[in-house]
């Protein structure tokens, strides 16, 4: 509850798998700082779900998991996966049952050239590539509607099908208009699908598309299909400010995004429950990264943004504001960094170097 002048919130801590276990704790300390700087009280309770919880107990989180976090403000998340357990398992064990249980139906991928930090892109400047991906977070491919027949056998089948709803489609096309007149930027959205090939659901988006586009004059919009947008995220990145996709199109493409801005360690998300009925998740794109977990070279600036994304949800856009602020003036310096962005900085000496800027923004 709130003292005085002090907010407090409540939140939810999974640093799940791999390099999670490191950028987390790193990303913890860090609030931590931030509520003394900012009078913000944080409650932090770690659960300890993910890969390791499985091996024990045979699921990724207990049955009462959506209980627990339903009692918070928002949820932190540092990554799932395991190279002994099957993607599919982890997926469908922890992280989908989060989004569809709080309804989480968008999700934010900024995607960011920070001065300071360069493009594998040739002739590409700082800030040139300032866009997010949104993208729809509870339904189409990822429905996880169908099955197998004659399963295991050599005549196997498997039917894999994905759900558009207008409703769900609507809410999520909106949302991304809605961002567009919020965004200091160029006031443009890009709708991407595959109709050519895929002719009811994304049939069913491209008409929602047209249908709402109208209603926000100042907005100049585009449509591509998937394999086209690849092509130009790649040629004129420039261009794009915020891009809508379905599930799978928009996982897949805000990768890309966070590959051409110079590092996935620098990729925050947010799913969001815009309408705030349940906790909203903050989590980097980054995920578990069995290749260097444990040695202690993790870029955790992905997580900060991603808390900083959490702080905005919180209303504590102060707060935010300084520590987004804090990872753009380290990178800009480039003393300190990971050796994902060329450096030989640990972990603790980036979240070091954050809390000082921190402390004294």
């Amino acid at each position: 509850m709130p003292q005085g002048n002090t907010k407090s919130f409540s939140i939810a801590v999974i640093p799940g798998d791999g390099i999670g276990r490191e950028v987390v704790p790193a990303t913890v300390t860090v609030l931590k700082r931030l509520g003394e700087r900012f009078s913000i009280r944080f409650d932090f309770d770690e659960l300890d779900w993910g890969s390791d919880y499985y091996f024990q107990h045979g699921q990724m989180m207990p049955a009462n998991a959506l209980e627990v976090l339903r009692a918070s403000d928002a949820i932190l998340l540092g990554a799932i996966g395991h190279l002994k357990i099957q993607d599919n398992i982890t997926l469908n064990g922890l992280l989908l049952p989060i989004r569809r249980a709080f309804d989480q139906f968008v999700n934010v991928r900024p995607a960011i050239l920070y001065p300071g930090v360069q493009s594998p892109l040739a002739g590409v400047k700082s800030e040139e590539i300032d866009m997010v991906v949104v993208r729809e977070n509870t339904e189409g491919e990822y429905a996880q509607v169908g099955g197998f027949v004659h399963h295991m056998d050599t005549k196997e089948v498997a039917v894999q099908t994905s759900v558009f709803t207008r409703w769900g489609v609507e809410r999520v096309i909106r949302y991304a208009f809605e961002l567009a007149m919020k965004r200091n930027g160029k006031k443009r959205v890009t709708s991407i699908t595959k109709s050519n090939a895929q002719a009811y659901g994304m049939v069913l988006w491209d008409r929602v598309f047209e249908e709402i586009k109208p209603q926000y004059p100042q907005i100049q919009t585009e449509s591509l299909l998937v394999d086209a947008a690849t092509v130009h995220f790649l040629k004129r990145p420039q261009t794009f400010d915020v891009v809508v996709a379905s599930n799978l199109f928009g996982d897949i493409l805000s990768d890309l995004s966070a590959a051409i801005t110079g590092s996935i360690g620098l990729a925050p998300s947010a799913n969001l429950d815009p309408l705030r009925r349940f906790p909203s998740m903050f989590e980097p794109v980054h995920g578990s990264a069995p290749d260097i977990a444990g040695q202690g070279k993790a870029n955790p600036l992905a997580t900060f943004l991603s808390a900083a994304m959490m702080l905005e949800h919180l209303e504590m856009g102060e707060a935010a504001r300084a520590l987004d602020g804090a990872v753009r003036k380290l990178l800009q310096e480039g003393r300190v960094r990971t050796p994902d962005l060329g450096g030989a900085s640990s972990t603790r000496e980036v979240t070091d170097a954050i809390i000082e800027a921190v402390i004294h923004w």
